[in-house]
């Protein structure tokens, strides 16, 4: 599958490879977040207000920031004073998520998404984001693998390959 054919397929199916592909996943590249911000080739490509949650806490207000960044798209959620970073990147597919104690990015253990409420989360419940411009364009690409489907989960290997994907009641007790 390339996923380098369009804008709007870099957004949405960033995390549609990844969600709903056994494709094999990496760590991403160890570049801080201002780094990733502020590169000459950085192009935004969306900011979004809408709800997060940290740590199954409770929704708050966010802006996500999605930004294009060479072969990756970086989502920077502002909940608050708190800054949280996913990194999906095309080839090879990865998603990762900052570690500011580490100064690194670290291979996500899990994801899912929730059409019905346009939710994604990651690692279990530690971060969940309502954004419906990737999930609706999600849905608009993969019409038929997804049709009758409300959830799907990826479970990642520490190496970052995909180990395990579930669709609805069969992601039961997936984290």
């Amino acid at each position: 599958m390339q996923l380098r054919n369009s804008t709007a397929q870099r957004v949405g199916l960033g995390v549609a490879s990844a969600l709903l592909c056994a494709t094999g996943l990496c760590a991403g590249l160890n570049a801080p977040p201002a780094e990733a911000q502020t590169k000459a080739s950085s192009e935004t490509l969306y900011k979004l207000k809408t709800t997060c949650s940290i740590k199954r806490g409770p929704a708050q207000d966010c802006v996500i920031e999605a930004v294009n960044e060479g072969d990756a798209t970086i989502y920077r959620h502002t909940i608050g004073k708190t800054v949280e970073l996913i990194r999906i990147t095309d080839s090879p597919v990865s998603m990762s998520r900052w570690d500011a104690a580490t100064n690194s990015w670290v291979v996500l253990r899990s994801a899912g998404a929730r059409f019905s409420t346009n939710t994604i989360c990651f690692n279990d419940r530690d971060l969940c984001v309502v954004n419906p411009n990737y999930l609706n364009s999600v849905r608009e690409e993969k019409v038929d693998a997804l049709a009758g489907r409300d959830l799907v989960g990826v479970k990642f290997s520490r190496d970052g390959r995909v180990s395990l994907t579930c669709y609805d009641e069969a992601c039961e007790g997936v984290n």
